[in-house]
């Protein structure tokens, strides 16, 4: 967008200042992000303004009433705890001028704004164990702090985000039909999803069942949804709320062990990269453990390792789906690009079955170290 466009939307933000710049950042999938500049009596600010992608997220009111409602909750939560710093530790949303937390614009857009968290970064690949533990400890924490706000109240952003079985149905459906003709490039990719489908109703199943609590989760738990603090390289933020809805915590925990365990990237081409690291799984574990161990049932535990390769497949399945779509959901940047990534998941979904026995054994000893029962 051009600097007309954004200022007219910046000005329709409670800012005490005057637009001074912009620039596009090129973060995510879906949303489009801006950081824009604002100056009052020469000091300046920044801000993150986010064009919500209406088309993906068919709700932008309800959307924004969960992060208006999930942001106000950990802020309260973490005022109450000695030496933390809400205005760091949390997302502060910045109110329109008609007084809600996000402006429509006339041509039917929504948009967000809150405060830029300074002196952070973000990583996209972990590439060592004290990152991985990191990460698991910022979404732990995330968990537990909302842990008392009853997941009932916010509302189901995406429908059936995580609801494997949905997805293998419109996965069967797009290969049936395969309008645009790329079955038979995929047929590798094909054959690996169909032989793992009897996994897809384990999680959905026991949460129909009652077995497993309902919680508010993240649901998108990437480690670039994270913010690390430049000078402690120590975790600080969890951001990228939009996805926040009830779910369960191994949906968060499973997409963490995805995201954090492999040094490979996720559209990684060369799939002899991709596998799972034993010790960043270790770590991440212990991260995530530190504070989500004491309000995890017993069956959330027994199911955390599983968690991973569940979630990994789900995903993989998600990006082949869209590649036989046509690429209508997650932005591309090169031809094939949503099957390489399903490629990318799908190796690491078998890198987790050769490994199953030792990622037990580690969420095992984590656990009954925190004090923890734990059945297999």
């Amino acid at each position: 967008m051009n600097e007309h466009d954004l200022k007219s939307i910046f000005d329709n933000f409670e800012i005490d200042g005057e637009y001074v710049r912009h620039e596009f950042v090129k973060v995510g999938h879906i949303n489009e992000t801006y950081l824009l500049e604002s100056e009052r009596s020469g000091v300046r600010e920044k801000f993150i303004f986010q064009r919500i992608n209406h088309f993906v997220f068919r709700h932008p009111e309800g959307l924004m009433s969960n992060f208006e409602k999930i942001t106000r909750h950990l802020r309260s939560k973490l005022e109450k705890i000695p030496g933390r710093d809400p205005d760091r530790e949390a997302l502060n949303l910045v109110r329109s001028r008609q007084g809600g937390c996000f402006y429509r614009s006339p041509e039917g857009n929504y948009w967000r704004a809150y405060r830029f968290v300074g002196d952070c970064h973000i990583i996209n690949t972990a590439e060592k164990p004290e990152q991985a533990f990191e990460a698991g400890r910022a979404f732990g924490l995330f968990q537990k702090l909302l842990v008392d706000l009853p997941a009932e109240s916010l509302y189901e952003t995406i429908p059936f985000f995580h609801h494997t079985p949905r997805r293998y149905l419109r996965f069967e459906e797009a290969l049936k039909k395969d309008v645009h003709q790329r079955a038979l490039q995929a047929q590798d990719a094909v054959r690996f999803a169909l032989e793992r489908k009897s996994l897809a109703s384990v999680v959905t199943d026991a949460l129909e069942n009652r077995l497993l609590p309902l919680r508010i989760t993240h649901n998108d738990t990437k480690i670039n949804n994270v913010l690390f603090d430049n000078k402690t390289g120590k975790a600080i933020c969890v951001i990228d709320l939009d996805t926040t809805m009830p779910g369960s915590a191994l949906y968060d925990f499973g997409d963490m062990v995805r995201t954090t365990t492999s040094l490979a990237a996720e559209d990684e081409i060369d799939l002899s990269k991709v596998r799972l690291e034993i010790e960043m799984f270790r770590a991440l574990a212990e991260g995530y453990l530190e504070d989500a161990a004491g309000f995890l049932t017993e069956a959330e535990l027994r199911w955390l390792a599983f968690s991973g390769r569940l979630i990994t497949l789900t995903i993989g399945l998600r990006f082949l789906t869209d590649y036989l779509e046509g690429d209508v959901y997650f932005r591309i940047h090169r031809p094939g690009h949503n099957l390489d990534r399903a490629r990318a998941q799908f190796a690491l979904v078998k890198s987790m079955e050769e490994q199953e026995e030792q990622m037990e054994r580690v969420i095992r000893s984590i656990t009954q170290k925190r004090g923890r029962r734990y059945f297999k």
